[in-house]
């Protein structure tokens, strides 16, 4: 009896560790190849989530995000494009802001913009433009972040009622070229956190820092 016991403990050890093996590599797997297909489709709006910015001026990630989202919105996928997340302790403005004013410059017309200046992390953010956008009937957006960041954004937004599609930015330092392995990981438990336990309401940080 104790050595059945003991077969019977030995193999539940050894499932949770296959669980613990399998199930990082099969998010990991589904992160890697949604960055590589990840592709914008005709929507209501574009949503351009937070990076940094220094006192107005966009860094590199965001720029190339804000860069990315110009591109689109020129080729008619989408009427407005909406930039997101809040200021940092001690910033002077908000990355929404900084990149509403950057497309402001560029070209892009004041009313097909909307800054929302809320959250500091994906699911606050998440949370906060989806809200703006349900009250002007907008339920379709194409997400423009880094490319292994699709999949978490896009999930998040779909669990906020919206149909998503996501477009990688091509340019910058998180950019489709440049992103490596450590952020693959990284976003593989970020991912992992959000869908086992930040869907059910328990605060989660992101893991991830744009």
């Amino acid at each position: 009896m104790l050595f059945r016991s003991f077969r019977i403990i030995k193999r539940f050890n050894a499932l949770v560790l296959l669980l613990i093996i399998i199930v990082p590599l099969y998010a990991m797997g589904n992160i890697f190849l949604t960055a590589r297909k990840a592709q914008p489709v005709s929507s209501g709006a574009i949503v351009v989530l937070g990076a940094a910015q220094f006192d107005g001026k966009p860094s590199d990630v965001l720029q190339g995000r804000l860069v990315e989202a110009k591109e689109i919105y020129k080729n008619g996928l989408a009427p407005m494009i909406v930039t997101v997340r809040a200021g940092a302790a001690g910033d002077r403005t908000t990355e929404a802001a900084t990149g509403f004013h950057w497309l402001k410059n560029s070209g892009i017309k004041l009313k097909n913009l909307i800054p929302v200046p809320q959250g500091r992390d994906t699911l606050a953010e998440t949370q906060s433009y989806a809200s703006t956008l349900k009250r002007k009937g907008i339920k379709s957006v194409i997400i423009v972040t880094d490319k292994y960041h699709c999949l978490r954004a896009m999930t998040m937004a779909k669990d906020q009622g919206l149909t998503t599609s996501c477009a990688p930015a091509k340019t910058g330092p998180a950019s489709v070229s440049n992103s490596g392995f450590k952020y693959l990981a990284r976003e593989t438990g970020a991912y992992l956190a959000y869908v086992t336990a930040g869907r059910h309401g328990i605060h989660l940080s992101d893991q991830i820092k744009n």
